[in-house]
């Protein structure tokens, strides 16, 4: 029998419970010891209790089972260990010399440690404890395994648990499956993050129950207070269409509501006062409206804007404060700990998940289902809320996967879930809703407009009121040239031209071509994509959306104009061109594309006499391009080929189509399920095995085994690359106070050595506005070891993900190399006010660009 060695030779010398700390402070004067960690633990569980009180009873009785606050409490157990204490306390003066720091890393960290300490305690808790810093801990060790103290450190882990149960007065939760366990995880990284903040980091005394109220009302965690009793037209300021009504008519409980309805036939006012309804009845703790793109939800956050004005009380600061968009709402609100400035969760884009309203893009929304970095945060955020999903079509199997299993999770989390589309196929629709075609209904309705309601498991579909039919004229064009000469033609006589293309870079190339023709003419161009620094694109942005909007009616006959973009302006925005020319794409995406041709009638008086309701169409011969994909062009790279083809099949036999008759009975023979012949039924098999392969890979995406994915490496697309900020400037001065830096648009500002809060949050709000998203590979190469100066402003990454970069651009344009990053060998980079970011493949490469 091999006998024990003795407790000396395997545990580590201890640290007394009292002793250990959770965190340092930074001081004016260096780093100085923070509290304890059993203090801490104290003040987060109440922080978590106090978030759990604020919430409606029956979002707490469905998700937040009594003693959820101890579950927060316990997140930090972790650091009741040897690795944890010897590194804080190198930091803030002499070492223990009782192990070495570094371990803590090799270990996993602190929360590995807290996993493993609950190892047999109730199912889910260990776990919810584990994931507490966003990610799930790989290779968790025996509670009293000597990397983690041995017997004497657990003892005092399980000491420290036992305090903390009988200071709550509270047993365990009973967590009884994994989308709940992802809300209270969600709960504990919040109460961490708030606990963590300025309002409650430098406590000293117990007393610190009388602070969290106002660390809550910081983070911008107060209920709505909703005016009762108003009608469609009090809140729009006009007489409602019968789609308006009856969507919020039909909804009686949480569940899934689908309606499908004309482009321009005001879904979002529909959307918007049905959950008003909600909110006046108390059926939901807020909105989020998700869009597809950055450019939609800015439009749409400014609709939001004027409805919380109609919709909530005077004295309500959720009227202007604290929507997701906005430089004032990131310098105004404390989220806490990871919301400061230099972390991750200082993004807007993320944030406004948490906050009671909110405008954002569907990525977000996604990520709460997906084994992301801090995914269970955003499912925290949607829970009890009124969930808008807003231009839902023809997603891939990848995201279509992903969206399915969302709309699934928001039915169990009691939100209200409003899809609105403009081109939903059938198939499309039932997926959605997790049903295979004629499950649960007796008789499928094909109608259009239409309403279908999923609430308790009862499909219903309910045909709509139809509105009147436009005809438009219809034009497929294969040669590029002829539709530039027919736009000057169109835009020199005072028409309103869109050109829509389907990359950045065939976008910026057109925009060139025209802003150059145009030169010296009375006709404005110009050109909107995803690669703007914010600055800018929230100029160009409010510029053409408003000139092509109700608000340049009054400047509309001054003179021709010409936008052009790429996809961020065939959704959800509400503009109206006199005509339209547009690169081929899936008949879905053609069809929301014309939507903005002749959009407002009240329009219709001050068109040109010789405009006409009129899409010109880019495309290749149908036989060619079946034959040789590559005559789409960078399209293919886009969209499915087997895609582009059939739509392309259908327009061809088309002069004109009727809006809305003919949008169901296009898309049906464009995506109609069909026996192939001749090199048809290659492309079909390739589009199939991507199929299989999107599916495979979104399984994997919400798979919660495996390791999680940091969230700038996480796709909600598959064709996405990942992604980056550029912060953009012209030049950088070192000084003894601290850096200086001079943004390409003049504005100066200094990053000093130390910073108090407030303007510390203000100076990261400005340095976000100067900054481009691109693709990772178009992107400067990465120096983290020379941002270092840039840490506490923006979100440097980690050893995993590098998500942040730095580039000077001369005065001529061009990007330089700078220590924090070297440019490609493949690409040329520049960037400019009027076109953007721009990535061109150097002379002698093959073009490779993905865009």
């Amino acid at each position: 029998m091999i006998k024990p060695k003795k407790r000396e030779q395997t545990d580590i010398r201890l640290v007394q419970l009292n002793e250990c700390l959770a965190k340092t402070i930074r001081t004016e004067f260096g780093i100085a010891a923070g509290m304890s960690v059993e203090k801490h633990c104290r003040i987060v569980g109440y922080v978590a209790k106090a978030l759990i009180g604020r919430m409606p009873i029956w979002l707490r009785d469905s998700l937040f089972p009594a003693g959820s606050e101890l579950i927060a409490a316990v997140h930090d157990i972790g650091k009741v260990s040897p690795t944890f204490q010897e590194k804080i306390y190198r930091d803030i003066g002499p070492k223990l010399g009782i192990v070495d720091a570094g371990l803590d890393e090799t270990i996993g960290y602190h929360w590995a440690v807290g996993q493993a300490s609950l190892a047999g305690y109730p199912k889910y808790i260990p776990e919810i404890v584990g994931r507490h810093h966003g990610i799930t801990p790989q290779n968790v060790e025996a509670p009293n395994a000597r990397i983690y103290g041995g017997e004497s450190w657990q003892k005092q882990r399980v000491m420290l648990v036992q305090n903390l149960r009988e200071f709550f007065g509270v047993e365990w939760p009973k967590v009884t499956t994994s989308l709940q366990a992802d809300v209270l995880s969600g709960l504990t990284v919040v109460a961490d993050w708030i606990g963590s903040g300025n309002v409650l980091e430098k406590v000293e005394c117990d007393n610190f129950q009388k602070l969290i109220p106002e660390a809550l009302d910081r983070a911008g965690f107060v209920a709505p207070q909703i005016r009762t009793g108003l009608t469609f037209e009090d809140i729009f300021d006009f007489v409602p269409r019968d789609i308006q009504i009856r969507l919020s008519d039909a909804i009686d409980d949480s569940g899934v509501y689908v309606l499908e309805a004309p482009m321009g036939l005001g879904k979002t006012e529909a959307a918007l006062y049905a959950a008003y309804k909600v909110l006046e009845a108390k059926r939901a703790t807020g909105i989020y409206f998700a869009l597809p793109t950055q450019l939609t939800s800015d439009k749409v956050y400014e609709r939001m804007n004027k409805f919380l004005k109609q919709t909530l009380e005077e004295q309500d600061i959720h009227r202007s404060a604290l929507l997701l968009h906005g430089t004032a709402w990131l310098r105004d609100t404390e989220l806490g700990e990871e919301g400061l400035p230099g972390h991750s969760w200082f993004n807007s884009a993320k944030r406004g998940l948490l906050a009671p309203f909110a405008v954002g893009t569907i990525d977000q929304a996604l990520m709460a289902v997906m084994n992301v970095k801090h995914g269970f945060v955003r499912t925290f955020g949607l829970a009890g809320k009124v969930v808008i999903l807003d231009e839902v079509h023809s997603y891939d199997n990848y995201t279509g996967t992903i969206l399915k299993e969302l709309v699934a999770a928001l039915r169990q989390l009691q939100c209200t879930v409003i899809i609105l589309s403009a081109t939903l196929t059938d198939k499309q629709r039932y997926s959605i809703l997790g049903k295979q075609l004629g499950e649960d209904v007796k008789e499928k309705c094909s109608a259009y407009p239409l309403l279908t309601t999923y609430v308790k498991n009862e499909l219903q579909e309910l045909a709509l009121a139809g509105v009147g039919n436009a005809l438009v004229s219809v034009c497929l064009v294969r040669n590029d040239m002829d539709a530039v000469e027919e736009t000057l033609k169109r835009a020199e006589r005072g028409e309103q031209v869109l050109w829509i293309e389907n990359t950045v870079l065939e976008a910026q190339e057109r925009y060139c071509l025209l802003a150059a023709r145009v030169a010296g003419m009375d006709i404005h161009c110009g050109l909107l994509h995803s690669r703007f620094m914010r600055i800018d694109r929230e100029r160009n942005e409010k510029k053409w959306a408003d000139i092509f909007g109700l608000a340049g009616r009054d400047i509309r006959q001054d003179r021709g104009r010409i936008l052009i973009g790429t996809q961020v302006l065939e959704q959800s925005l509400d503009i109206d061109a006199d005509f339209i020319v547009s690169r081929i794409c899936p008949t879905d995406m053609l069809f929301q594309r014309i939507g903005r041709l002749w959009r407002h009638r009240e329009n219709d008086t001050l068109r040109p006499t010789e405009a006409k309701r009129e899409a010109w169409i880019l495309s290749p011969c149908l036989n060619e391009a079946i034959i040789d994909v590559t005559r789409f062009g960078k399209s293919a790279k886009v969209y499915s080929p087997y895609i582009l083809c059939r739509t392309l099949e259908v327009w061809e036999g088309l002069s004109f189509v009727a809006i809305p008759d003919d949008i169901r009975g296009v898309l049906e023979r464009t995506y109609a399920e069909r026996v192939e012949t001749g090199e048809m039924v290659k492309l079909k098999g390739i589009l199939e095995q991507e199929r299989d392969k999107l599916h495979r890979f979104a399984l994997i995406g919400i798979s919660t085994g495996g390791k999680t994915l940091p969230e700038s490496k996480a796709s909600t697309r598959y064709a996405e690359m990942p992604s980056v900020e550029v912060l953009l400037i012209r030049r950088k001065t070192a000084e003894n106070s601290g850096t200086g830096i001079r943004f390409t648009d003049g504005l100066e500002v200094k990053i000093p050595k130390f910073v108090d809060a407030k303007m510390r949050r203000k100076i990261s709000a400005e340095i976000l506005r100067h900054t481009v998203v691109v693709p990772e590979y178009l992107a400067p190469e990465f120096g983290m070891e020379n941002l270092q100066w840039l840490s506490e402003y923006a979100y440097l990454g980690n050893r995993e993900e590098y998500p942040f970069r730095l580039a000077i651009v001369s005065e001529s344009g061009d990007l330089s190399e700078t220590a924090a990053g070297r440019m490609l060998e493949k690409y040329d980079l520049s960037y400019d006010p009027c076109l953007g970011y721009r990535a061109v493949k150097k002379k002698g490469l093959c073009d490779g660009d993905q865009e």
